[in-house]
């Protein structure tokens, strides 16, 4: 049996806060989000993965689109951060803090244990 793919998994279940967190800073389109995470830490992340979290994201009200036309070229899809969507960043933040806080716990406690 394999090792566990720690930065899959994190990254994984960390993808829709940071989808969200960058919505907060206004409204992206997809590639534009995906150059955004690459360079914020998620070096991994392609349209495979981020446009159907968008779409569940979407159908969970947490964030809207409109498409965008432009002269240049074919219209894309800019998205938003809803209302829903805002509550849901902070619920998310405080779950990312009370876990880290109870990683740091357990960690502590084993290096005082005899």
């Amino acid at each position: 049996m394999g090792a566990i793919d720690w930065q899959q998994e994190l990254t994984r279940a960390a993808l829709p806060h940071a989808v969200l967190a960058l919505l907060m800073n206004g409204e992206m389109h997809g590639y534009a989000m995906i150059d955004v995470l690459r360079s914020g830490g998620f070096p991994k992340t392609k349209g495979g993965t981020l446009y159907p979290l968008l779409r569940r994201l979407e159908d969970q009200g947490l964030v809207s689109h409109v498409w965008q036309h432009d002269s240049a070229g074919p219209g894309r899809k800019q998205f938003a951060i809803t209302g829903e969507g805002r509550a849901e960043l902070a619920r998310a933040a405080d779950a990312w803090q009370q876990m880290d806080e109870a990683l740091s716990r357990i960690r502590i406690s084993r290096q005082e244990t005899p």
